[in-house]
């Protein structure tokens, strides 16, 4: 039995493989891309914690791997990018976050994603869990995520958890200086609600209620239903 059979006979929703079509209005397939060095460093330089989720934004050793500046001026147009990784357990969606622009992913396992629309959240900034589809991407894909893509976390599809790349542009998902925040602040205070949403550079995100440690970081809890589990 293939593992995308055996994890929809395992949940109450459709998960999709990240080859359907259906993918095609959150992102795309990079088959261009040269990820045996840099798969072959994350091997060698990132591990998988015991509990949770480990991210780093930018790690030099796998900036350094061949194929690197082909993103960089093939996707980017010659932007400077950071490549780092996220590795970890989890298996709730917890919330969901976008950037202005598209993010690179590297699957060094196989694993799930919930993936929304950033126009899908509401005046009232609240986005209905629901609304999210799941898809199964197979160890070794090299795919892209749209700026419009709401994302988080991978979902773990077996025991031992998932290992990703992350590629973004230089200085995503870093903190914001509090000259940063203020501003943010006073932006929505005049009615530029999104501004709510700005948790870290380029890094705007809405949390389910029960993540609290999303939560104390000030995040926005405007997830809506259950906070939902991937079972594998």
């Amino acid at each position: 039995m293939s593992k995308l059979k055996e994890l929809n006979e395992k949940n109450h929703f459709q998960i999709h493989s990240v080859e359907d079509e259906r993918f095609q209005k959150y992102g795309r397939i990079l088959r261009f891309f040269p990820a045996e060095d840099l798969a072959r460093r994350a091997e060698e330089y990132t591990t998988i914690p015991e509990k949770g989720n480990t991210y780093v934004a930018s790690l030099p050793e796998l900036e350094e791997a061949d194929g690197v500046s082909k993103i960089r001026d093939v996707i980017y147009g010659g932007f400077p990018i950071q490549v780092g990784y996220c590795n970890g357990r989890n298996s709730t969606i917890n919330g969901f976050e976008y950037h202005k622009t598209s993010e690179i992913n590297l699957a060094l396992t196989d694993y799930c994603l919930a993936l929304g629309h950033r126009f899908d959240i509401s005046p009232e900034l609240t986005y209905p869990a629901e609304k999210a589809e799941f898809f199964y991407v197979p160890k070794g894909t090299v795919f892209e995520m749209y700026g419009t893509t709401l994302h988080l976390s991978p979902l773990k599809t077996r025991d031992e958890g998932f290992k990703n790349i992350v590629i973004l542009p230089r200085g995503t998902n870093t903190p914001l200086s509090e000259e940063e925040k203020e501003e943010a602040r006073r932006a929505h205070a005049k009615g530029h609600l999104e501004s709510c949403l700005l948790l870290q550079k380029s890094k705007w995100v809405i949390s389910h209620p029960e993540r609290e440690p999303l939560i104390k970081q000030g995040a926005h809890p405007g997830v809506i239903g259950d906070n939902i589990e991937l079972k594998y």
